[in-house]
C-alpha cells in the first residue's frame, strides 16, 4: 500500500522505516521544547496523511524514548478522512526535564486496517472463562 504524505511545514520530516520489517514509522517534531516533569504537550510534525477508507494511522511510543527517559504519548488515531496537520501528544513522566529539538523523533505510526462492526444491543452475554474478571483478574 502506498500512503500519500503531505509536506505542511518545511522542517517537516517524512517518515521511515528505520529497519526493514518494522511495523512503526519514525514520526518527528517541528519544534523546540522543554518537557517538564510531569508536562504533556501538543507537538506538530507538520504533516498531513492520506490513506484509503478501512485503514487508521496509530500513533504509538518509542519505546526507547519510554524507558529511557519517561516520554510516552497520549491519544494517537488519525482516521483515514483526517487531513490535518498530525500532533503527537507527548507527556514526561520522569522526574527531570526533557528538551525536545525541532527534528527529534518522537513517536511511530502504524498504519493499521480497521474492522467496522454493527452493533447488536444484548441483554446477555454468552459466558467466558474469564467473566466480569478485570484489571488484575488474573493475579498477574
Amino acid at each position: 500500500m502506498r500512503i500519500n504524505v503531505k509536506k505542511l511545514h518545511a522542517d517537516a520530516i517524512l517518515p521511515y522505516y528505520d529497519h526493514p520489517g518494522d511495523a512503526g514509522l519514525a514520526l518527528h517534531t517541528i519544534e523546540d521544547k522543554a518537557l517538564a516533569p510531569g508536562e504533556r504537550y501538543n507537538f506538530d510534525t507538520g504533516l498531513a496523511l492520506e490513506f484509503p477508507a478501512g485503514y487508521v494511522a496509530l500513533i504509538m511510543d518509542r519505546s526507547g524514548l519510554a524507558q529511557k527517559q519517561g516520554i510516552t504519548t497520549l491519544a494517537g488515531v488519525g482516521d483515514s478522512g483526517y487531513r490535518g496537520s498530525y500532533h503527537v501528544v507527548l507527556i514526561n513522566l520522569s522526574d527531570e526535564s526533557y528538551e525536545v529539538k525541532k527534528g527529534d523523533k518522537i513517536a511511530q505510526l502504524l498504519v493499521m486496517p480497521v474492522e467496522h462492526v454493527a452493533i447488536n444491543e444484548a441483554s446477555e452475554l454468552t459466558d467466558s472463562s474469564r467473566g466480569t474478571g478485570g484489571f488484575g483478574s488474573t493475579g498477574r
